[in-house]
C-alpha cells in the first residue's frame, strides 16, 4: 500500500482547517467549519477542532479494530468534548464542526464512514469508480444560498449575504431535515454514511475535502476517472493546482458561484494494489 497526501489553505497567512493522516491500514481526513473572523464560543478555533478529532479518530480506529467506525467516531467526539468543555461554550450554536471521512482495512474489505461533504472516491480494479459523498448540506445549502450565488464572491454584498446563510445554515445543523455534521454532540456520529467494500475489487482509495473535489462537482471540468488519472500520474499536489488554476480564473464567482473564491483543499491517495 503507498500514501500520497497534499494540503494547502485557502490563504497561506490563515490556518488550513483541513486535517488528514493515515497509518498502516487506515485514514482519516477532516475539513473544520467555521465562519472565518466570526465568534465560535470556542477558544481554540476550528483548525484545532478538526486536527484534534483527527488525530483522536486515527488513534481510536488503529486501536480497536473491530470496533464499529461510527463508534469510534462518537467516542472521539466525546473525548474531544471533555478537552475543551471547561474553557469553551459548546452550547453556542455556532461553536467549531467538522467534516469527518474516515477509511480502514480489515477481514478482506475496506470500511469506511462518511460524515458531512467531504468525499471517499472508490477505484475498482476494472477501472470504475464510486463516490461516496454526504449532500445533505448540499441539499440544505440549496434551499438558502440564492441571494449569495447572485454576488460577486468578496464583495461587500457577498459577504453580508454570506452571512444571513451562514447562520440560516447553522440552525439546521445536526438535526431531522437538515444536515449532520461532526461537533460538540456524539450522537451525530449515529447518522453518517457507513459501508464496507471487498478489498479485492479495490485499486485506490481516495479522501478529498470539498476544496478539492471543486473541479468535479462544482465546476464540472472534471469527471472522477479523469481526477483518478492525475492522481495516478502526478499525485494530489498537481490536483489540487489544477484546482487553483481554475478558481484563479474566476475570482468573482461569476461562472461558478461558491462562499469562498478559494477554500483549504485536501487529497490523501491510498493505492491498494
Amino acid at each position: 500500500m503507498r500514501t500520497a497526501l497534499a494540503t494547502l489553505p485557502a490563504d497561506p497567512d490563515r490556518e488550513n482547517e483541513d486535517f488528514a493522516a493515515a497509518a498502516p491500514g487506515a485514514a482519516v481526513l477532516l475539513d473544520g467549519a467555521g465562519v472565518g473572523g466570526a465568534e465560535t464560543g470556542c477558544t481554540h478555533g476550528v483548525a484545532w477542532f478538526s486536527s484534534t478529532l483527527g488525530a483522536l479518530l486515527l488513534r481510536s480506529i488503529t486501536a480497536h479494530p473491530v470496533r464499529p467506525l461510527a463508534e469510534c467516531l462518537a467516542d472521539s467526539l466525546d473525548l474531544v468534548r471533555s478537552l475543551h468543555e471547561g474553557t469553551c461554550d459548546l452550547a453556542y450554536r455556532a461553536s467549531p464542526t467538522s467534516t469527518v471521512v474516515t477509511a480502514r482495512v480489515g477481514a478482506g474489505a475496506l470500511e469506511y464512514l462518511v460524515l458531512g461533504d467531504s468525499s471517499l472516491l472508490l477505484a475498482d480494479r476494472d477501472g470504475g469508480t464510486t463516490v461516496v459523498s454526504d449532500r445533505r448540506l448540499d441539499e440544505a445549502g440549496k434551499r438558502l444560498r440564492g441571494p449569495v450565488d447572485a454576488l460577486p464572491t468578496g464583495s461587500p454584498e457577498h459577504a453580508a449575504a454570506l452571512a444571513e446563510y451562514r447562520d440560516a445554515l447553522t440552525g439546521l445543523r445536526n438535526r431531522p431535515g437538515g444536515f449532520w455534521i461532526a461537533g460538540p454532540d456524539p450522537q451525530a456520529a449515529e447518522h453518517a454514511l457507513t459501508g464496507t467494500v471487498p478489498l479485492e475489487w479495490l485499486a485506490s482509495v481516495t479522501l478529498l475535502s470539498d476544496g478539492a473535489t471543486r473541479l468535479v462537482d462544482r465546476f464540472e471540468l472534471s469527471d472522477w476517472g479523469e481526477t483518478l488519472a492525475v492522481l495516478g500520474s502526478a499525485g494530489p499536489d498537481e490536483l489540487i493546482r489544477i484546482v487553483r488554476e481554475a478558481e484563479d480564473g474566476d475570482p468573482d464567482g461569476r461562472r461558478w458561484p461558491r462562499g469562498k473564491a478559494h477554500d483549504d483543499a485536501t487529497v490523501l491517495h491510498w493505492v491498494l494494489s
